[in-house]
């Protein structure tokens, strides 16, 4: 099979700590064709999507972890499936690259949907499930974000729309003399959207990544914010727990799974602290290499196992 990982510069990932450089190794060690390029190597040619790609041969050497061969355009047509991975932020440049991988849905596998990862914002994603998730508003006006700190008793988690891996995340509260240059900044003086959540303390105990594969569970963490930390992104010092799913992370899977399955959203990340459902990651979820460590597996081959399925089964369908 013939895979194109559309992402960010290979030259930057830390493949310690990386998803799509794991899916990578697995499906190379597969025998599968592995190419490369970022969104910016995509395009129109006429009619046809295509992509300005590399084949790359990949290996678990820091620094010295991949090779390209020859850049060729080429139709994305000619792959297998071709995997969205590009990290936030959300601007148009995203956009854009979506647009033109719509173009190719119908003659590949594109994964996650380029249409979905248009409209499924990760901060907004789970009021479409308001059952599920803690008090939220979406605004850019800073009394209204006073207004709900009072009302959600004096504490309560800002965060941009538009970023990730807990870049502009901040725990407020009320009396700290420093709110309003938070808030300010938070939202560029009214100019800039921001999600307000009621402040959960079971944060504390830790914040569960879930990664769902075609709306399945293939493995959760628990990671754990560092003692000066509110946040549980494990590159700003947030440690990393064997767990297991609650009955709520369970009720919350059951509903969301399918959801998530029938949008075309093939590898997702669910976050849930004390059992509400905070975010759901969609453009680049990550968690599989830690995983790994803390359970002795490798999902990454479980996540290709399920790739493989779906590249078969549209093989043996009719066209």
């Amino acid at each position: 099979m013939k895979f194109l990982f559309v992402m960010d510069p290979l030259a930057r990932i830390q493949i310690e700590g990386d998803t799509t450089f794991a899916m990578m190794i697995e499906a190379q060690s597969r025998g599968h064709e592995i190419w490369f390029c970022e969104p910016s190597h995509l395009g129109l040619e006429h009619e046809r999507a295509v992509g300005a790609a590399w084949p790359a041969t990949v290996r678990r050497h820091k620094g010295d972890h991949y090779l390209l061969g020859p850049q060729t355009t080429q139709p994305l047509a000619g792959f297998d499936a071709v995997f969205m991975r590009k990290d936030p932020p959300f601007d148009l440049d995203y956009y854009f690259a979506t647009l033109i991988l719509e173009r190719a849905r119908e003659s590949t596998l594109v994964l996650n949907d380029p249409r979905g990862l248009r409209e499924a914002n990760e901060k907004l994603s789970v009021l479409q499930f308001p059952k599920l998730t803690a008090p939220m508003i979406v605004t850019r006006e800073v009394a209204r974000l006073r207004a709900f700190l009072q009302e959600q008793g004096g504490e309560m988690v800002i965060k941009p729309l538009d970023a990730s891996g807990g870049f502009g995340v901040f725990h407020v509260r009320q009396g700290d003399p420093n709110t309003g240059s938070i808030l300010e900044q938070a939202t560029n003086l009214g100019r800039r959207w921001t999600v307000a959540q009621k402040y959960l303390p079971e944060v504390r105990e830790g914040d569960k990544r879930i990664l769902l594969v075609e709306g399945e569970p293939l493995c959760a963490v628990l990671r754990v914010p560092a003692p000066d930390e509110a946040r549980g992104n494990l590159h700003v010092g947030a440690k990393p727990k064997a767990t297991e799913l609650s009955e709520k992370d369970r009720a919350i899977v059951d509903v969301v799974g399918p959801r998530l399955r029938d949008a075309g959203f093939f590898l997702v990340g669910l976050d849930v602290i004390g059992g509400y459902l905070t975010e759901i990651n969609v453009t680049s979820p990550t968690g599989i290499l830690e995983a790994n460590v803390l359970y002795g597996e490798r999902f990454e081959a479980k996540l290709i196992d399920k790739l493989e399925d779906k590249v078969n089964a549209r093989r043996a369908s009719p066209s």
